[in-house]
């Protein structure tokens, strides 16, 4: 399957309005932002657990990157509730699942192949800092090295924000919402920028707060080695 799989161009999934679709496994379901690959993919999506779901234990041999956007997300290292930011390297094990429910934003087959590096943070913990470069933008930082920047952004209302995508940028809306061109985003609106482009945003009037990421196109996409 390929969705959204060209990416020398801008992609825009209002996710919140999607049906969801069940995954193989029962009480699993998704919303797909983009995808190349079949169930072994490099892809980008929104899953909700229904209580009590689970996935068997398996491997993530290209490694999981996720965020928590409501309820408590489980596995055999914890317990992650809304707001948790957690990466599992290439070649990490778990058997997730969620006793009460959640929904996660998650992205697989995206790491660097050498990277074994695990991230659990608990952004309800965190701080966010004002970005002197950028009026109206506080950030919290959650991932970085050569290849891609991972923060948690907030825009206060009604601030102008330069979208600068050098080598690609991917936002996902977590509350509020902006306008970008004659678009409006709300909670759960994806947006991914090509490399070499620049947008122009405009935060809503109740501000937005945004997972974002910013380098990780640099390199052309492409599909799990089978």
């Amino acid at each position: 399957m390929d969705l959204n799989a060209d990416f020398d161009i801008r992609a825009v999934v209002h996710g919140a309005i999607m049906p969801w679709q069940q995954s193989p496994m029962a009480g699993v379901e998704r919303r797909m932002l983009d995808r190349i690959g079949d169930e072994v993919a490099r892809a980008t999506t929104i899953v909700r657990y229904a209580p009590k779901s689970h996935f068997s234990a398996h491997v993530h041999s290209g490694g999981e990157e996720f965020f928590v956007l409501d309820g408590v997300f489980q596995d055999e290292h914890g317990d992650y509730p809304a707001g948790s930011y957690v990466r599992n390297p290439p070649q990490s094990s778990h058997t997730p699942g969620s006793e009460h429910g959640c929904t996660i934003f998650v992205k697989l087959w995206q790491f660097d192949p050498e990277d074994r590096n695990p991230v659990r943070l608990d952004t309800n913990a965190m701080i966010f800092d004002a970005d002197p470069a950028r009026p109206g933008v506080e950030v919290m930082g959650l991932f970085r090295d050569d290849l891609e920047q991972v923060s948690l952004e907030k825009w206060l209302p009604g601030s102008k924000i330069e979208l600068a995508s050098p080598a690609g940028l991917e936002v996902l809306v977590l509350e509020g919402g902006f306008e970008e061109g004659d678009e409006k985003f709300e909670t759960q609106s994806w947006l991914r920028l090509p490399k070499g482009s620049t947008s122009h945003a405009i935060a809503g009037p109740k501000g937005v707060k945004l997972w974002i990421k910013r380098n990780h196109l640099a390199r052309a996409p492409k599909a799990p080695a089978q």
